[in-house]
């Protein structure tokens, strides 16, 4: 009897090993967290972003067509801006002379741009934000709203030339005088090279490191044509993807907040990361969206007509390249401080849906995909 008792000792020892590992996955089954930097969640991250973008595009591309219109002060329809009612009648003018085709005008060339610039824009958030926020004890507002920049630094880098084309195509209103993508492209790169521009010293440092690159684009080439605009469009990025990223965090913790979650929030996936919050309910994460998307465009409108003058500067008027100070004293002389402001109302109703349907869909994209 003594000899058995060490045996059963031992036997006990055993299965106390074989079975504590497995008793947290019986009350709790574990989900592991996502490595940022795997190949796995990169990709997943980037189709999820890239149909993001293109169902965002999609559901506002008519109004993307007049907005681009009024903003480039095109010659036929300068006359409607200013109110709701030339909004509808400008979209009439487009649907009677060209039908549907017409209101989409250059949305193919959005969707060839748009994957790919929303894809690198939320995986560049995401592995940017892993760097900058290692924590829950990292998470500021400040650091939100620069991994926001960044990320949308780096997506316009990529994709810049792609949003120049879609930009002509949906400039060019007369039906005799209709290009096809080709052709755009060889009259961009056939354009009268623009001298090397200077970027200021005052100039934020990542403008001018974004500059510079896009400056080493030997112009004998043409190739520089293709970002015409492009200090602008760093410039305005840098609060719109900012303050996009930011508010839509914010507003998406203001909604989590135990006091109304039940209201808000959807029971978590049993497929979810362990440290990844309840996805909201539809309303809710729309609504956090069209917040985001109302804020950032307030923020960085004035430089994006900016950008939109400098994009056409080819297409109109003695075809140089504008500069920035340029472009901003051109717009003041012609409207005031108003011109800066030119089709604000439509960009509301254009952005607030965008920026809505592209998180939504984007939470729900990483949801389905597992990460």
């Amino acid at each position: 009897m003594p000899m058995d008792k060490p045996r059963e000792m031992e036997g006990l020892r055993r299965k106390e090993v074989a079975v504590c590992p497995t008793d947290d996955d019986t009350i709790a089954p574990r989900v592991k967290k996502p490595h940022k930097q795997s190949l796995d969640y990169i990709w997943r991250t980037g189709v999820a972003g890239g149909l993001a973008g293109c169902a965002a595009k999609t559901v506002v591309a008519p109004l993307d067509r007049v907005k681009i219109l009024f903003q480039a002060s095109n010659p036929q329809f300068a006359k409607y801006t200013g109110s709701w009612f030339g909004v509808g009648t400008a979209m009439k003018d487009i649907y009677r002379e060209d039908g549907t085709r017409g209101l989409f005008r250059g949305h193919s060339a959005t969707l060839l741009r748009i994957f790919p610039y929303a894809a690198i824009k939320f995986l560049a958030y995401e592995q940017i934000r892993a760097v900058v926020i290692h924590s829950p004890e990292h998470e500021t507002p400040f650091r939100r709203l620069i991994s926001g920049s960044m990320a949308g630094v780096t997506s316009v880098f990529f994709t810049y030339p792609l949003e120049v084309i879609r930009v002509r195509l949906a400039f060019e209103t007369k039906r005799d005088s209709r290009s096809s993508l080709s052709s755009i492209c060889k009259r961009i790169f056939n354009e009268v090279p623009p001298p090397r521009s200077t970027v200021h010293s005052s100039s934020p440092a990542i403008v001018n490191v974004a500059t510079h690159a896009v400056g080493t684009i030997k112009s004998q080439y043409g190739l520089s044509n293709f970002y015409r605009g492009f200090s602008a469009t760093i410039m305005g990025m840098l609060p719109y993807a900012g303050m996009s990223f930011l508010t839509h965090d914010t507003a998406g913790d203001v909604l989590r907040h135990k006091s109304i979650s039940k209201y808000t929030t959807l029971p978590k996936p049993s497929n979810s990361p362990i440290n990844k919050p309840p996805p909201l309910r539809s309303w809710a994460e729309l609504f956090a969206g069209g917040i985001a998307g109302l804020v950032s465009q307030t923020s960085a409108y004035p430089l994006e007509v900016m950008r939109r003058r400098m994009q056409v500067g080819g297409a109109v008027g003695d075809g140089h390249r504008l500069r920035v100070r340029e472009t901003a004293r051109l717009i003041f002389r012609e409207r005031g401080t108003q011109g800066f402001f030119v089709g604000l109302t439509i960009g509301y109703v254009k952005v607030v849906p965008m920026v809505a349907v592209s998180f939504y869909v984007y939470e729900r994209g990483k949801t389905w995909l597992g990460i």
